[in-house]
């Protein structure tokens, strides 16, 4: 049965069709944000999270990672960090540099980011995780956002106190990934946390967790009154899925999945763009794409032989060799 997907406004800015990519490290780099927004009815993207200390303190690193366009907008800057300053001075630093959205990730679970009280540590606090909100607000002219979890742990479900504390310090849309910081992507997705924060602001709530089928994004939006949802891990070498879930929702039809040939053609395109425009180092960037390639394998002619080849290669010229003999199965299976 279709589903309704109306466009929301997060602050001054509309997004006509919430389906949202997930900001996702070492993933979600300019050359996939790109394609996800080519393939069709991806509203928004988000870059990889950005470190404020790192920002604070002039790393070439992070400012390498500043590379969003005007082919992307709107487009979200994620920043991770427990200073509000810090954090303030960072958010300063990305509107200035284009950013049309800053979103404060307080979702992260990694130890490297949450023993520095950053990420979703800051949900073991609301006093604390409202802080740096507030000094963000106040330090920007654009929209801010924030992606949340559950909470810390089960023992501390902070979200929907939070979520009413943010809408209050001026947060225009808030995502939820409904799942404890402590169970990382393990378990299930508990989507009653995301009805609870949307019962309780008047802000766009966008749902994350599990959504991995456009079947599994109308259950979403049904069960939880969500007003969109935020897809991440499911988007790795499958950047159609935005436009599978818009068709399905509006049509209660399944798209026909991509071809063998499509999935090659835009892995290589995944890999030429990202050459030719990251601001990383080519070793660097070589490295990131094995295991971003990799993603567009299962299921094609080779597989094996190719993922070998592809976390073998060290230049774009290796990965295009690595997928002509995909682009020849695939000719043969069309003629």
């Amino acid at each position: 049965m279709p589903v309704a997907l109306n466009p929301i406004k997060i602050g001054t800015i509309q997004i006509d069709t919430p389906l949202t990519l997930a900001p996702m490290a070492g993933q979600t780099n300019h050359a996939f944000r790109v394609l996800c927004r080519e393939m069709g009815d991806c509203g928004l993207t988000c870059t990889e999270l950005l470190s404020s200390q790192a920002i604070q303190y002039g790393s070439k690193k992070s400012f390498q990672m500043f590379d969003w366009t005007e082919t992307e907008r709107p487009v979200a800057v994620q920043l991770f960090g427990g200073d509000p300053a810090m954090m303030a001075h960072a958010a300063r630093v990305v509107a200035d540099a284009g950013a049309d959205i800053v979103d404060i990730n307080m979702g992260c679970w990694v130890p490297k980011v949450a023993k520095q009280g950053a990420g979703a540590a800051l949900l073991k606090d609301i006093c604390s995780a409202t802080a740096v909100v507030e000094a963000v607000v106040r330090a920007v002219d654009i929209p801010v956002t924030v992606k949340i979890r559950a909470g810390w742990d089960a023992g501390n479900p902070t979200c929907v106190p939070f979520a009413r504390a943010a809408e209050q310090a001026g947060v225009k849309a808030i995502a939820v990934h409904a799942r404890f910081a402590t169970q990382g992507f393990q378990g299930v997705a508990d989507w009653s946390w995301i009805a609870r924060v949307k019962a309780v602001v008047s802000i766009p709530v966008l749902g994350n967790g599990d959504v991995e089928t456009p079947d599994d994004a109308a259950r979403m939006l049904h069960e939880t009154g969500c007003d969109g949802v935020m897809i991440g891990r499911a988007a790795l070498g499958n950047p159609w899925i935005f436009a599978q879930i818009e068709h399905y929702l509006r049509t209660g039809a399944p798209l026909p999945p991509p071809s063998v040939i499509e999935r090659a053609e835009t892995a290589m395109r995944h890999a030429q763009i990202s050459v030719e425009t990251s601001k990383l180092p080519p070793k660097q960037v070589i490295y990131e794409l094995r295991g971003q390639l990799i993603k567009y394998t299962v299921g094609m002619p080779f597989a094996a032989r190719l993922r070998d080849d592809l976390v073998r290669a060290e230049s774009l010229d290796a990965i295009e060799a690595a997928f002509a003999h995909v682009l020849a199965a695939g000719a043969l299976v069309a003629a």
